[in-house]
């Protein structure tokens, strides 16, 4: 038997439920994991909110990180083999797989090999592929320019900054009060907004000379992205991820700026690639080998807590990743 986080309508934390239910042996492609670290994220709150950009099927499990060891494996499954440690990344959707639970079955096309201790393995990947995703792959950020990253408190911003770093790249962080700006730079950030008691626009100009910045990536969304977008130089790009502001239903479709085509930045063009993908995790690999990049993890929580993890993460003082922990 497995326990597992699953729920049956839409709505509050209060609506997850843990459950014991047989474990289901992989089909073809797929691979059973017993758990012992669970990644919590925005995209798994919005999700269980019912305003992710596809709707969860009920009843629905959730989640897209997790780290453990291969305890199974399907017909034709060539990336693992049993007892292999292994973390888990977003190459799936949650209505097919998920990762809430002490023994789940997601694809081994979504394995990477397990080299740190299961909370850091965890709360890697999403952030960094996606970091990856949006400053290195495809349309890179050269060394020298100016990286915006709006509230970079979060898994993904934190991730970024590394990221922004180790290509040469000047990120500029925000946050909203001056209580986590020390710690912004702490953690590598060039320069800081606050922007509860700065103007972004003005400032981010400040900083960069007039010129505005090639990449800015916003993850909350609302009213504040017409102001993002005031930052970024001509020809620059402005990324939505997450559109976490609650007045923001993916659901329904992306919010509309005037004058601005804006389209939303996900990670999964990078992790449903076989090419794209093994070149992300080299990336984030080489880079977690050489200490460039170290997770961010703010605080874990027991896996019968999951409904106290998504209530912190959703009062936004988390600086980095919230993480479950599987006991036995």
């Amino acid at each position: 038997m497995a326990r597992q986080i699953h729920f049956d309508t839409t709505g509050g934390p209060e609506v997850l439920r843990l459950r014991e239910a047989p474990v289901r042996g992989p089909g073809a492609g797929e691979v059973v994991i017993r758990v012992d670290a669970i990644g919590v994220n925005r995209a798994d709150v919005m999700f269980r909110e019912g305003r992710y950009f596809y709707p969860p099927t009920l009843p629905s499990g959730l989640g897209y990180e997790a780290a453990g060891v291969v305890e199974a494996i399907g017909q034709g499954v060539t990336e693992a083999v049993v007892g292999d440690l292994v973390a888990v990344l977003p190459a799936f959707k949650l209505t097919d797989h998920g990762t809430y639970g002490d023994h789940v079955v997601v694809p081994a096309g979504s394995l990477v090999p397990r080299t740190a201790d299961p909370v850091t393995a965890a709360a890697t990947w999403m952030a960094y592929v996606s970091a990856y995703g949006a400053l290195v792959e495809g349309d890179p950020v050269a060394k020298g320019d100016h990286v915006l990253l709006i509230a970079a408190t979060g898994g993904v911003g934190l991730a970024a900054i590394q990221v922004a770093n180790s290509i040469g790249a000047v990120p500029i962080a925000t946050t909203r009060t001056p209580a986590k700006k020390q710690r912004l730079l702490d953690a590598g950030a060039a320069h800081v907004v606050v922007t509860g008691e700065e103007d972004l626009v003005g400032r981010v100009r400040e900083i960069t000379g007039g010129r505005g910045v090639t990449t800015a990536m916003d993850p909350v969304g609302g009213p504040g992205l017409a102001e993002a977008a005031g930052t970024v130089a001509p020809g620059g790009r402005l990324l939505a991820y997450g559109l976490l502001d609650p007045r923001n239903d993916l659901s329904r479709g992306l919010p509309t700026i005037p004058g601005i085509d804006l389209g939303l930045y996900t990670l999964f063009p990078v992790t449903y690639d076989v090419e794209r993908r093994r070149r992300a995790v080299e990336f984030v690999q080489a880079g977690l080998d050489d200490g460039a990049f170290t997770p961010v993890v703010d605080r874990t929580f027991d896996l019968t807590e999951f409904a106290e993890a998504h209530r912190y993460l959703e009062s936004g003082a988390q600086f980095g990743k919230v993480v479950l922990t599987v006991g036995r």
